[in-house]
């Protein structure tokens, strides 16, 4: 063999490493571990300060919107709102927003500091508006004719309930019980606390009521990453309560999930379903954030172990907890930050399969920005059935250095309509048949 026919083999072995090098590098190491049996990564702990890279929120320019799937079509629902977080439909077709943002802890390290500042950046962090806001579309045409301050003066309002002529609110603090009758507009009776929480840390409480109105579940999610500053402050955080409307009691009805925040039920056979976030500082993919089923008694594991028996060995261990941890029914990729849930029945997304949505509010923790978008995934026989499918997004530009929006909760409006709540493009998106 010549010394050219040498040199040209070296170069096109020298330019093809180089490729999957950067192959490995821009595509392999950013696939997502997704799925019923996802491919984790082994854990590479990043130190006291995990990645950061968080795209600085700008919103939407003037008739700016989404990128929507085929077949479907985006239309603004509602803009200039609050930092809206949560949607939830009443019976009559109104749909109520909660407007309510995060608040910046005091520091209390150099994590605590460098994490204010990338919320900021990120739009998560400014004065809460504390509100409810009502919109109605009384004639049908997609666009509400009336808007009204519902509610004012809680406490980072979240999660909402109706049952029966009572309405329940979950702030950051506690769950409130108040009055209400079909068609008001607002109100001002006073509410009936049932049960308080402690707020802070990941400061959401959403609410679910079961069909018979007798119970509601409360999403409650942990006050650190990994239980840096010990398990008693944990306590009553990281897991999912069951309160008795009757009784007024409440019990942990499952634990270890580190932040459950939406959560729905599965028509086929009525299983409680969320979404969780995990745990940061572990690399892009490790471990993946989750959508899974919710058993009575069940614990998935934070702080000691992910996906099952995977142990975290960054914490003291419980090996009795670990023993019993349930893996997660479907991953949805390394820190996609999913939030909004619901059951979009068939027929809701056109062509598309019946499944669960879900509103990914996008990574701040990682070397390539993921989430930052609104999902199907499709279901068959009451379990998750294949990949999942892309209906809004659009959320990022300018090279992931700009967020025009952040998608959160997510809900099916009394039409058929397809809502999702955008806390940085303060906006409500209305996705229909096209």
């Amino acid at each position: 063999m010549n010394l050219i026919l040498v040199l040209v083999i070296l170069a096109a072995l020298i330019a093809a490493g180089a490729w999957y090098y950067y192959r490995g590098r821009h595509m392999g190491s950013f696939a997502q571990a997704v799925g019923a049996a996802p491919a984790i990564p082994e854990a590479k702990p990043q130190g006291a300060i995990p990645m950061l890279k968080m795209p600085t929120a700008k919103g939407w320019e003037k008739g700016e919107k989404p990128v929507v799937a085929p077949g479907l079509k985006v239309t603004p629902f509602a803009l200039n709102l609050k930092h809206p977080r949560w949607a939830y439909v009443l019976p009559n077709g109104d749909v109520l927003i909660a407007e309510s943002a995060g608040i910046p802890g005091t520091p209390k390290n150099i994590r605590d500091y460098a994490m204010n500042r990338v919320m900021a950046r990120a739009g998560a962090t400014r004065p809460s508006a504390n509100q409810i806001t009502l919109l109605r579309d009384a004639d049908g045409d997609g666009v509400p004719e009336v808007r009204e301050v519902f509610m004012s003066g809680l406490n980072q309002p979240f999660g909402m309930a109706l049952v029966g002529d009572q309405l329940y609110i979950g702030n950051t603090d506690s769950v409130v019980a108040y009055p209400y009758v079909t068609g008001q507009t607002r109100i001002t009776a006073p509410g009936k606390t049932l049960m308080t929480m402690k707020p802070g840390g990941h400061w959401t409480r959403n609410l679910l009521a079961n069909a018979e109105g007798t119970k509601l579940y409360v999403a409650v999610g942990s006050l650190s990453n990994i239980a840096e500053s010990g398990m008693e402050v944990e306590e009553g955080r990281a897991c999912i309560f069951e309160l008795d409307l009757v009784t007024g009691q409440h019990r942990e009805f499952a634990g270890g999930l580190r932040n459950p925040v939406g959560m729905a039920w599965e028509p086929t056979n009525g299983m409680l379903w969320t979404v969780v976030n995990e745990r940061d500082g572990l690399g892009d993919e490790t471990p993946p954030d989750y959508l899974t089923s919710v058993k009575d008694g069940g614990f998935y594991g934070w702080p000691f172990s992910y996906w099952g028996q995977t142990v975290d060995d960054r914490v003291p261990q419980n090996a009795a907890l670990v023993a019993r941890a349930t893996a997660p029914d479907y991953a949805l990729g390394g820190h996609t930050a999913s939030l909004g849930l619901c059951w979009a029945p068939q027929g809701t997304l056109g062509a598309l399969p019946a499944g669960m949505v879900i509103g990914q509010h996008g990574s701040w923790n990682r070397s390539k920005l993921s989430g930052y978008k609104v999902i199907l995934v499709p279901f068959a026989n009451g379990m998750p059935s294949g990949q999942p499918i892309d209906i809004l997004s659009g959320f990022l530009a300018d090279d992931e250095k700009i967020s025009r929006g952040r998608p959160v909760g997510v809900a099916v409006a009394k039409d058929g309509a397809l809502l999702a709540v955008d806390d940085v493009g303060d906006a409500v998106w209305r996705v229909t048949v096209a």
